[in-house]
Parts: structure tokens; C-alpha cells; sequence
């Protein structure tokens, strides 16, 4: 008969990460053709949540996909990729800010952003170019992210 010893820090290390998983929360991203302003995009463009929440990118309308963009990624982060038409779900556990981009239409636009935590990278993701009418968008998107931080104290 096997027996299995339980140590009090072995203990304490299961339950945290228990409720850890217990706190984490599941979020939606559209892929859209036609957004509230006629353009293609992700709804939301700009989301916020916490480490070790997951994101579940959704394929409502076909020939999109949502890719991590280089330097838009807090360090220690792995880059993330979909594929074309289908959903897919990516759990982000460091903080900071991702860029992301659909991969055939993110020149036209179809760009987004997620915080995780505190944006503690924005500047560096800031400073990333990006082609196209996707940089007008990430203008935007990160003057609504300074927006509510301003807000926020």
C-alpha cells in the first residue's frame, strides 16, 4: 500500500494555487467584420484583466485570426498565435500590456490590446511601429488605457 505524506508547505502550496484558479475569470473577444464603427475588428479592442484569466478569442465572422505582436509583449511573456477562422483561448499570466493584431487585416485596422495587470510595458509597446491604419487604432487605444489610469487615481 502506497502512502502519500503531506507536508505543511506542500499543503499550502496546493492550495494556493487552487485559489488562484478558483479567482481567475474567463473573458470573450469577437472577431468581427463589420464592428459598431463598420470596420473589421476585435470587440473589445481594449481589455483589462488579471493575471491568470484566459481570453477566448471567438471567430464570429471567418478569414480572422489573433497574433501577439513583437515588442508588444511584457518580457517573459511567449508570443501567441490562432489560427485563421476558428476560435482559440490564451491564459496570460505576466502583467503588462499585449499587442495583438489579426494577422490578414491588421494593417487595416483590426488591432487590440490587452492589460494585464498594470501596463508596466506600455512605454516600450508604445514605442512599436506598427503599418498601416493599425497604428491611428493602437493611438487610440492606448490614449483610452492612459485615460483610466488617469481615472483610476
Amino acid at each position: 500500500m502506497l502512502r502519500i505524506r503531506s507536508t505543511p508547505a506542500a499543503t499550502a502550496v496546493l492550495l494556493a494555487a487552487s485559489l488562484l484558479r478558483v479567482h481567475a475569470a474567463d473573458y470573450q473577444i469577437r472577431m468581427l467584420n463589420h464592428g459598431p464603427d463598420g470596420q473589421m475588428q476585435f470587440s473589445p479592442q481594449l481589455l483589462r484583466i488579471a493575471p491568470g484569466d484566459t481570453v477566448h478569442f471567438m471567430a464570429v465572422d471567418k478569414g480572422h485570426n489573433a497574433q501577439s505582436i513583437d515588442g508588444m509583449l511584457p518580457e517573459g511573456a511567449k508570443p501567441f498565435s490562432g489560427p485563421v477562422s476558428a476560435d482559440f483561448s490564451v491564459t496570460l499570466r505576466i502583467p503588462g500590456v499585449y499587442g495583438y493584431r489579426c494577422m490578414p487585416h491588421g494593417a487595416l485596422g483590426m488591432v487590440g490590446l490587452i492589460v494585464v495587470g498594470e501596463p508596466v510595458n506600455e512605454a516600450a509597446a508604445k514605442s512599436i511601429a506598427t503599418p498601416g491604419l493599425a497604428g491611428h487604432v493602437f493611438s487610440s487605444l492606448f490614449k483610452a488605457l492612459d485615460a483610466d489610469q488617469a481615472a483610476a487615481k
